[in-house]
């Protein structure tokens, strides 16, 4: 007969408990507003970057527009022409001033080497003058032995462009297309421009002997007074 006074009893199995489900974490969808101190830094950010850029495409034109000028100034673009333009400059009291003279004295040269016909004065009257600017350079290359019938007058213009938009009445383009003007370095680039805005096949020729020296400090001035010229005739070009 089996003893079972010391038999342990055995242990209770119980099921493993379930495991707890974890609540979801509620998840916000909402858009998070943006900060206005983000929003005027972007703000910021992009007129920066505008400012920036202008400045840059500004100076950029500024240099290329120096370019241009001190090229043109240094390019001999003498040829065949219909006629030669003499820019105006100082006069005093019917005598040219250096600086005319040499304008003139470079248009009677590229006259005398039979490049053109003709020779147009140019420039008007200044406040207290006796004299214009086209009627000294008439004067002095009739001393010079062109004849009166050579040489033409557009006395009424006070600046390049009012002196130009008077050239086309006693040269109109359509008879006389194709032009030689003649002034100091630093001003051919832009008196090209005026003349082909005004419909001349403009080519152009500096002036060798002016006191305005090349690549000297007052050059430079006037050089820097171009680029404004030119940019004050760009809407001329564009309207």
């Amino acid at each position: 007969m089996t003893n079972t006074s010391n038999t342990q009893p055995l242990p209770a199995i119980h099921p493993n408990p379930a495991p707890q489900s974890q609540p979801l974490q509620h998840l916000d969808f909402t858009t998070t507003a943006v900060s206005p101190n983000r929003k005027q830094r972007t703000a910021l950010k992009w007129v920066t970057s505008l400012v920036t850029a202008c400045l840059v495409i500004m100076v950029a034109g500024v240099l290329g527009i120096i370019t241009l000028v001190y090229v043109q100034a240094r390019t001999d673009e003498a040829r065949q022409v219909d006629a030669i333009v003499v820019m105006g400059a100082a006069q005093f009291n019917g005598r040219p001033s250096p600086v005319l003279q040499a304008r003139l004295d470079q248009a009677l040269a590229l006259y005398n080497s039979g490049l053109a016909p003709r020779i147009v004065v140019t420039g008007g009257q200044q406040p207290g003058d006796a004299f214009t600017e086209a009627e000294t350079g008439y004067r002095y290359l009739m001393e010079q032995g062109v004849p009166a019938d050579a040489i033409l007058m557009e006395n009424e213009g006070r600046s390049t462009w009012k002196s130009m938009q008077g050239l086309p009445a006693v040269l109109p383009p359509s008879e006389s297309p194709e032009v030689l003007v003649v002034s100091d370095g630093f001003h051919l680039f832009r008196s090209e421009l005026m003349l082909g805005e005004l419909g001349y096949d403009a080519h152009s020729s500096a002036a060798p002997d002016s006191p305005i020296r090349l690549w000297s400090l007052t050059e430079f001035g006037y050089v820097v007074r171009e680029v404004g010229g030119v940019f004050v005739f760009l809407p001329e070009m564009l309207w």
